[in-house]
């Protein structure tokens, strides 16, 4: 704040202008001998006024606030020139504007004029030996804060003001000044006395009239007055030992205004405090000597707290910047003995030390264009500063570089036998998966080499996809990485950052290879069917140079900014619905589908491998639990019928905690019950020195009907140790699980037979669905419901899609062409109001399969005759009776044989899927495959059967 002042507000004379004061007599004293009335001599009472200041050399300097009238006279530019007329005879002035602060009598102040009238009106003044003018302060505008310093252009708008606008923007009171000098636009004044604005003379340049103003007649003597000018005094001497500023200001004062008196005392404390323009103005406007002083005093104690608060500033800080300096000696210090003494190298020697120690076993497989940009950026490393945000870039930077497998390889096993002894030990059935990664073995084999291939494994939650892809990698021997791109929407987690951001990472490819340190892993990407997309780019599109064999030897990671050989690394995809995976993804990857587990898999699965880790987990052991096949047949057919064995693990898991919980409780009874049988036998010990000790094992294989009383049989089992006997009880508790405890570990069954009828009655016909479950049942029902005629109008229900209601519109149609071929006198369409309903209306239902099934259902109610028993059928059908091919054939055929169908009617085209499944899903199944209606129809209404059936 006193910088400012210093330069905007208050200056010194030019040195052409002021010349030094002596030092020869104490003037400081005469001045205050002449505030108090004192006289030259009483020098112990005049001492307490004196301004003084500490210099360096420890003696005070005492300031001349007075200067003598041959002094004056001596130096013209220093002192102002008596000229003729007198100041006070002018009473017309140029107005001067001044924007800042107001000019106190005794102070110069530099104004900048932009008006070149008014510049050249001074300039004639002064020439006319009548350099003398009005500086007036400018108001602040209404809406203005007065508190807010104005910016530039606010200052360009006042230069603006002219005239009569300039005229009412002037405070009355202002300062007669004495134009000491031009130089270019800028107007030395120095302060006279004060003036007050009667009225405008003329507008451009802008000149008034004014009244001189004198002071208030006071009372030299008046102890208040004293008393409030002694305070002003000693806070400007406690200022002034804290600010050289201040002391340039009062030399600069005291040479050119004479000696102090009250008034100016006042206006000298006002003028050089850091008060701002109107409390400034206040002190101009003031006549009265004491008001005055009064408030100069609170100005120059406010300057005092101010002053205070800048003391404590700097000091803080330079507390802080020498104990940070302190520190900083002290550790370059320690490090160059630490040096010297051969304990610790420079920092930037041992990283790049480091660096190159890790790459120089990959040099001979590392490539050279990587090569080149690791010597480039520990060249660059050397001549960056340690503090740097550079520095810790670059060293991140080479710390990925030198940590990547470059050109390192896993040796690959490719034993196809091994591979599949391994296969088979982890998964149960999956016979083309484990072909195909058998197929992909032996082309490595023969080719001596493997090429990394993208894999991607399709179908329901619960089968096995991501174990499969760790067994892959444990049969080839190679790394595993694993990381899902499930609701991933940042690019950057795939393609890595810029170097430039705060906390750039690489992409996961490479977080990979530096975890897994091959060059050739097995990566894992697991849910792609679920990739985000968000703000930051498109996932699927990043994943295309990934998962691309053209292009991922020369995949590029934003971060590293160099190229990357993934060439070799074994892709494998899991995905749970193809269609969700953007086509140009799926187009760069080989869908190997896993349609899920039949029953017959579900109960070796369930018995072979989910059993035994889950019993191992609770620890139990094999032969206190006994789950029977019934049991486990029950659990899977009525509570597990998905196409995984996710559900069915944690089904066999709640049984085992049951169980747990059941041995625990009863070991704990068990412990209860042998406490007495334990103190008798000490007694004994003591008084006949005799025990007799039984032995007894669980009898294994017997009878169902004695195994209850068996298990809860206690075994005791006596050790003799030396002299000492111990007996110690040992409890087998065998728990056996089967159906008809079965509710009692997993409750209620969650579904039911969908089987609803033995003998499907007339307008009932079995169709086939495919669920994300898997497969299972679905009836088809039609029923009259009145008839007249014209009323041939066809009601849907059972939570039907768009594409189930129009296939019930074309079947509807297909059955009346059918009926009016066969029975031509029937109007049974045309005249009845009928009512089609799938079952299970809360679920809903669509799909292009029921058409078949619906069409039979129609022509079953029309002709009063009740389809083939134990028949189900699927296929969609067309307008001229053509059979379309449909999906999830292995699905519809579990479902069939859940429900116990012996006769299956598919459309010709699937007879290739169904050949495909295996011999144990096929077994005992009488398959039809249709390209034509009219076969369906003769296998469902096989007149022979229905009038046995009748």
């Amino acid at each position: 704040m006193l910088k400012l002042i210093a330069s905007s507000r208050i200056h010194r004379v030019h040195p052409t202008v002021l010349r030094p004061a002596h030092h020869s007599a104490s003037p400081l004293l005469r001045v205050l001998s002449s505030l108090g009335g004192l006289s030259w001599r009483n020098a112990n009472v005049g001492g307490r006024y004196f301004f003084c200041s500490d210099s360096s050399d420890g003696s005070d300097h005492v300031v001349d606030a007075g200067v003598q009238a041959a002094e004056e006279s001596e130096s013209k530019a220093s002192a102002i020139v008596p000229t003729y007329p007198r100041p006070e005879d002018y009473l017309t002035v140029l107005a001067l504007p001044l924007i800042h602060r107001p000019l106190f009598p005794g102070f110069y102040m530099p104004v900048f004029v932009k008006d070149p009238k008014l510049l050249a009106a001074l300039q004639e003044s002064r020439e006319r030996q009548a350099p003398y003018a009005g500086a007036f302060l400018l108001k602040d505008e209404p809406e203005a804060d007065p508190s807010v310093v104005s910016s530039s252009d606010a200052d360009k708008n006042v230069y603006d003001l002219k005239g009569k606008e300039l005229f009412n923007r002037l405070h009355e009171v202002g300062t007669l000044a004495q134009i000491s000098s031009i130089h270019g636009d800028q107007v030395i004044l120095i302060g006279h006395r004060r003036l007050r604005i009667t009225e405008m003379v003329s507008e451009d340049p802008l000149t008034v009239k004014v009244d001189h103003l004198k002071d208030k007649t006071y009372n030299k003597d008046d102890d208040i007055i004293k008393a409030t000018s002694f305070e002003v005094i000693s806070t400007l001497r406690d200022v002034l030992k804290t600010s050289s500023l201040w002391r340039d200001h009062v030399q600069t004062y005291t040479k050119h205004i004479g000696d102090f008196t009250y008034p100016r005392l006042a206006d000298f404390g006002a003028a050089i405090s850091g008060a701002n323009k109107l409390q400034c103005q206040q002190v101009l406007e003031e006549l009265d000597v004491y008001k005055r002083l009064k408030l100069t005093l609170e100005l120059v104690k406010k300057e005092m707290e101010i002053s205070k608060i800048q003391e404590s500033i700097a000091k803080a800080i330079e507390e802080k910047i020498s104990g940070e300096q302190r520190r900083y000696l002290l550790n370059e210090q320690l490090k160059a003995i630490k040096k010297e003494l051969g304990l610790e190298t420079d920092d930037k020697t041992a990283l790049t030390g480091k660096f190159r120690e890790r790459i120089e076993p990959k040099r001979e497989k590392c490539p050279p264009h990587i090569l080149q940009v690791i010597d480039e950026e520990l060249a660059k490393l050397q001549l960056l500063e340690a503090s740097s945000s550079e520095f810790s870039v670059t060293r991140n930077y080479l710390d990925w570089l030198t940590a990547l497998p470059w050109g390192e390889y896993s040796d690959e096993n490719f034993d196809v036998t091994r591979a599949q002894k391994i296969l088979d030990e982890d998964h149960y059935g999956l016979t083309d998966v484990k072909e195909r990664i058998l197929e992909f073995i032996a082309v490595g084999k023969l080719r001596g080499t493997s090429q990394g291939k993208i894999i991607c494994l399709s179908g329901p939650p619960g089968v096995g996809k991501t174990s499969i892809g760790r067994s892959i990698a444990r049969a080839l021997n190679r790394k595993f990485f694993r990381f899902s791109v499930g609701g991933l929407a940042d690019v950057a987690e795939i393609k890595g950052h810029r170097r430039t951001y705060i906390g750039a990472m690489p992409g996961k490819i490479v977080q990979c290879l530096k975890n897994v340190g091959t060059s050739n892993p097995l990566v894992l990407i697991d849910e792609i069917d679920k990739l985000g997309r968000g703000h930051a780019g498109d996932p699927a599109s990043a994943l295309l140079e990934l998962l691309d064999p053209e292009q991922n030897a020369n995949f590029l990671d934003h971060y590293l900014d160099v190229t990357i050989d993934l060439s070799k690394v074994l892709f494998v995809c899991t995905a749970n619905v193809v269609e969700m995976i953007p086509n140009p993804l799926l187009d760069r990857m080989e869908v190997v589908a896993i349609a899920g587990y039949i029953t017959d898999e579900k109960m070796h699965i369930a018995r072979d491998y989910l059993e035994k880790t889950t019993r191992e987990a609770c620890g139990i052991k094999p032969e206190q639990v006994e789950v029977t096949d019934a049991a486990l047949l029950a659990l899977i057919e009525n509570y597990c019928r998905e196409s995984g064995v996710r559900n069915l693990q944690k089904h066999i898991e709640k049984i085992y905690r049951k169980i747990a919980l059941q041995l625990v409780r009863q070991g704990e009874m068990i412990d209860a019950t042998m406490l007495p049988i334990k103190d008798k036998v000490d007694s004994d010990e003591l008084g006949q020195n005799a025990v007799q000790n039984k032995n007894s094992e669980l009898v294994e294989g017997i009878d169902p009907e004695k195994e209850s009383e068996t298990s809860d049989e206690i075994h005791k089992v006596a050790k003799e140790s030396g002299g000492d006997k111990e007996i110690e009880t040992k409890t087998i508790e065998q728990v056996l699980v089967d159906e008809s405890n079965l509710t009692d570990f997993v409750g209620k069954p969650v579904f039911h037979a969908e089987r609803i009828y033995d003998q499907t009655p007339v307008g009932v016909v079995m169709g086939l669905a495919w669920t994300a479950m898997g497969g299972s049942t679905l009836y088809i029902e039609t029923t009259f419901v009145e008839e007249g005629e014209g009323k041939g109008t066809l009601h849907l229900t059972g939570q039907l899609g768009d594409v189930m209601k129009e296939s019930a519109q074309i079947a509807h149609t297909v059955a009346r062409r059918i009926l009016l071929e066969r029975e031509p006198e029937n109007p049974f369409f045309a005249n009845s109001k009928l009512h089609l309903h799938v079952p299970a209306g809360a679920t809903p239902k669509d799909g292009p399969s029921a058409g078949s099934t619906m069409t039979t259902s129609l022509l079953s109610l029309a002709m009063k005759k009740p389809v083939k028993k134990d028949l189900a059928m699927t296929g969609e059908v067309t307008l001229t009776g053509k059979i379309l091919p449909i999906g999830g054939v292995k699905e519809k055929t579990i479902a069939a044989r859940r429900s116990e169908v012996k006769t299956i009617i598919f459309p010709s085209a699937n007879r290739r899927d169904f050949d495909e499944l295996a011999p144990n899903v096929k077994e005992g199944l009488d398959v039809h495959f249709v390209d034509d209606y009219m076969q369906i129809f003769n296998l469902a209404f096989d007149d022979e059967q229905s009038q046995n059936i009748k």
